[in-house]
């Protein structure tokens, strides 16, 4: 068979345009599927042989066949053809040529529409696994590095404004707990990935007696798709996971705009390794953030997959499309950038050294303790309201001052409320108003180190 000879072609009278064969082949990036289009093809062919499709002489020599050239394509021998296509047309015609006639036979009761789908779920089921384990290895780094800085004050902001004083830990932990949630959409997306479409042939099924729920079974499969028209062209799972990896980019995104900010001079709360920055061509002092930077630019890559893949299916009508040949890039791309992203963050997390003086510094800057100032007057009777305007002018007298609340005499903190006692500077303090926070999801120490046990134990049960 030469690399002109079409596989279709006996419906057709003159070849197919030199430029629209370049331009409709996808094998140029769809052949990177060729491990899980050579996997399905050996549980297809199995499946025809135990339903008496296939002999069983012609089985072995399928499977070996197509193990055979797998081995080739794993070495750079093997030559993908652009007039054959696709990946299946290639793999499908080196087979004929290794084996000969029972080569033709694997094809029966299955249509490229189904080998496809099929394909695409096979190949995403892994990624979504190799994302959740990068998803879990950042998530360790996180854990590692609040455990050490659970006692570390830092200013919470709101408006990005000093709001309260949190620890560095807690920080990190809200982090830890937006990951958490990615990973929980990644496997919920992998129960939907994970059904099959092989059986559905074109569009109808096919008229030979298969049985899917063994195919279903040798392909690891939860069940056989349940209706024909749909299995050959649902991309609801592809547009899924391309929405679950827009979440993650946003969060990996945040973490990225903060690292920035904390990473600069105006702020100085941290310091970025050498090895995840890079310098000025013009500037010899400059230091830049060039990792979260190309993270928090690779997150509007990704948002654009998702909204091409959702427009790619809108218009669509049943059943397949060559329009489906477009899922393919945005979502390879997708899955590649995600688990890069996810290496270098957790690569990265270690490897920062906080400031700790500075971030104590900004916390005093900002009266991070007027909440607990006004809840330490609503303890003693005064109505919230009431206890809010009173430390509204106590903290408006500070700035006329250039002082903390802290730094004000007991006399003059008795001049905004009669209820102010000599234990006052008690919650004035930032360790006092840390530890005055000892709930769960609360930003006391000893609260930090129980969620941190806690998330452990989460991470050690998947």
């Amino acid at each position: 068979m030469n690399d002109t000879d079409k596989l279709w072609a006996g419906r057709f009278n003159e070849p197919t345009d030199a430029f629209v064969e370049a331009f409709t082949a996808s094998v140029a990036f769809d052949k990177r599927l060729y491990r899980y289009d050579i996997q399905g093809s050996i549980a297809h062919a199995t499946m025809l042989a135990r339903q008496g499709i296939l002999s069983e002489e012609e089985r072995r020599a399928i499977c070996d066949g197509l193990t055979a050239i797998g081995e080739r394509i794993d070495s750079g021998e093997f030559r993908w053809s652009i007039a054959r296509e696709d990946v299946h047309m290639n793999i499908e015609a080196a087979l004929t040529e290794t084996i000969g006639d029972a080569g033709k036979k694997l094809h029966t009761g299955r249509s490229r529409n189904d080998q496809v789908a099929t394909d695409v779920r096979l190949w995403l089921r892994d990624e979504i696994k190799q994302i959740n384990r990068g998803i879990g290895r950042l998530q360790k780094a996180l854990l590692d590095m609040a455990e050490r800085e659970a006692d570390t004050i830092m200013p919470g902001f709101t408006h990005l404004q000093t709001a309260q004083p949190i620890s560095l830990g807690h920080h990190l932990m809200a982090w830890f707990e937006m990951l958490e949630r990615d990973r929980d959409r990644f496997s919920d997306c992998l129960k939907r990935t994970n059904i099959m479409p092989l059986g559905a042939a074109a569009l109808a099924g096919t008229s030979y007696p298969i049985d899917r729920h063994y195919t279903a079974e040798l392909l690891g499969f939860e069940r056989p798709a349940a209706n024909s028209l749909d299995a050959v062209s649902d991309r609801d799972f592809a547009i899924e996971f391309a929405a679950a990896a827009s979440i993650l980019m946003m969060h990996l995104s945040r973490m990225s705009e903060e690292l920035i900010l904390w990473s600069s001079a105006q702020f100085g709360f941290i310091e970025l390794s050498d090895a995840f920055c890079t310098g000025s061509s013009i500037m010899p002092q400059k230091k830049n953030p060039d990792v979260p930077e190309l993270v928090r630019g690779k997150t509007g890559r990704i948002y654009g997959h998702l909204m091409g893949l959702l427009t790619l299916m809108k218009s669509q009508p049943l059943a397949y499309n060559k329009d489906n040949q477009e899922d393919k890039e945005p979502l390879f791309d997708t899955a590649d950038n995600l688990r890069g992203c996810l290496k270098v963050f957790a690569d990265m997390i270690p490897a920062i050294r906080p400031n700790r003086d500075a971030m104590r510094a900004a916390t005093l800057k900002g009266y991070a303790t007027a909440t607990d100032l006004a809840d330490y007057l609503a303890r003693r009777g005064l109505p919230f309201r009431d206890a809010h305007e009173a430390v509204g002018k106590a903290v408006a007298l500070c700035v006329e001052k250039g002082c903390d609340l802290a730094q004000l005499s007991l006399e003059e903190l008795r001049g905004f409320s009669d209820r102010v006692g000599d234990d006052v500077y008690e919650v004035l303090t930032l360790e006092g108003s840390l530890a005055a926070r000892d709930h769960i999801g609360g930003t006391a120490p000893a609260q930090v180190r129980k969620a941190i046990e806690q998330a452990r134990w989460r991470i050690d049960q998947n």
